[in-house]
């Protein structure tokens, strides 16, 4: 479904014309395009937790193609993803959506900038720097990984600055794969060069651009929501362990269309955590089993999404230990 509804909404994008009139079209183009591909890159998610398919290497397979096909380095990502799941809402061995603290550098500089730029303007420019800029900056810098693996990280390479943490994000054993996965964007960068000197450039940007822009920030915004709110706690080593930290996670409303579309990802998250390995398709009963035997350790969240992502983008600023379970709690106003 989320490969053939892919594949016929870029063909239609290769029909609008480029004509500045046509501009409420190629936006329309964009979101849906966007949104429908967005299931392929749900897909590949699966069979990096292989959760798709008994055969390990009919999910590589698959895996890989897809997310090449979206400019994602597969196996790169399916390590740092692993880390991800390994280290759940841990602040300094987390990775992704790693809050700064309060008196950290980091901290003080966000801190202070959303002070200068007040409530509404710094929210803006954190829907925009994650939504848009988050995804492509995570994957070549490593921006908003835990502490302990050092700034910057990339998903690209472990030659220097990107390996000057006390952890190693990808250790030697990853290089060969990391190798692997570069080829397979370096594929999908030599069709998109060849497609632009057959057709055209401005075809290309359009076409693959815009959606690609619309991918990003889905999936962006997907995992933002999913680890971040107000009263959603990250750990330090003394007080972290792997059951607290997966019970972190939130799970939200995104409606029947979006849940068929991205195959309940934003919706079945708790579950997700607790067992990545029970493919979608199982994670609606899984998750009612879960909320039935333990209904005070699911977190859900019923705020509409839109509202949701502007609380978090407004409120979420750096986090500072309130002495409640040892967790670290964003500070939902900007010091003084």
């Amino acid at each position: 479904m989320s490969l053939g509804l892919s594949v016929l909404a870029y063909g239609l994008g290769t029909l609008i014309p480029l004509q500045l009139s046509a501009a409420p079209l190629w936006l329309l183009y964009a979101v849906v395009t966007g949104t429908v591909a967005a299931g392929c890159w749900v897909i590949a998610h699966e069979c990096g937790h292989r959760a798709f398919h008994p055969n390990p290497r009919v999910e590589a397979v698959v895996g890989f193609v897809l997310h090449s096909l979206l400019l994602v380095p597969y196996f790169s990502w399916q390590r740092s993803h692993a880390v991800h799941h390994a280290n759940c809402n841990h602040l300094e061995a987390g990775e992704t959506h790693v809050p700064p603290r309060s008196d950290s550098s980091s901290g003080r500089f966000v801190a202070g900038t959303r002070r200068q730029l007040g409530q509404g303007l710094y929210g803006v420019a954190s829907l925009f720097t994650h939504l848009v800029l988050g995804w492509p900056l995570y994957l070549m810098f490593g921006v908003a990984s835990g502490e302990e693996y050092g700034s910057p990280t990339s998903h690209f390479t472990t030659a220097a600055p990107f390996r000057n943490g006390a952890r190693q994000l990808f250790p030697d054993s990853c290089r060969r794969l990391m190798v692997i996965s570069n080829l397979g964007l370096l594929a999908m960068v030599a069709v998109l060069v060849w497609a632009s000197i057959h057709f055209s450039p401005a075809r290309v940007l359009l076409v693959y651009g815009l959606p690609y822009l619309v991918i990003n920030a889905w999936l962006v915004g997907y995992t933002w929501l999913q680890h971040t709110d107000t009263d959603i706690p990250h750990f330090s080593s003394s007080d972290w362990n792997w059951a607290k930290g997966a019970l972190q996670t939130v799970d939200r409303p995104y409606g029947p269309l979006l849940n068929l579309l991205h195959h309940g990802i934003g919706s079945t998250h708790v579950c997700h955590h607790i067992n990545p390995r029970i493919p979608h398709y199982n994670a609606w009963r899984a998750s009612a089993l879960l909320k039935q035997r333990f209904p005070e350790l699911v977190r859900y969240d019923p705020t509409p999404i839109h509202r949701a992502l502007w609380r978090v983008a407004t409120h979420c600023t750096v986090v500072s230990q309130t002495g409640v379970n040892g967790g670290f709690y964003y500070n939902s106003k900007p010091a003084s």
